[in-house]
């Protein structure tokens, strides 16, 4: 079974394809300074260290001063994890499996 997202478009089908022709993590940053603002990135950053203290079930609170993230945002997570599309899950695995993920 394939994955339908609601946001498909030729576009958004250029910028992933774009990324995944990134061949390392200096490559990355190059490309992400360039087509991001530095708060976007950071935003994008926070929000993964998020959904991984959120699956090691820290709390609200210890989260919130680890990462700097309202609890707007970490509910937001939450249920991206819960009721997403599995993205988070599936990077967190990955990570996880390539022992990057403490």
């Amino acid at each position: 079974m394939s994955y339908e997202s609601k946001l498909k478009d030729i576009f958004i089908d250029n910028l992933f394809e774009a990324i995944l022709l990134l061949e390392d993590e200096e490559e990355c940053y190059r490309f992400f300074e360039d087509i991001c603002t530095v708060s976007e990135i950071k935003l994008m950053a926070q929000r993964l260290e998020v959904a991984k203290m959120l699956t090691k079930n820290k709390t609200y609170l210890t989260i919130s001063e680890a990462t700097g993230a309202s609890t707007a945002t970490i509910s937001r997570v939450k249920r991206a994890l819960d009721y997403g599309a599995n993205g988070y899950r599936l990077i967190l695995n990955r990570l996880l499996g390539e022992g990057r993920m403490e």
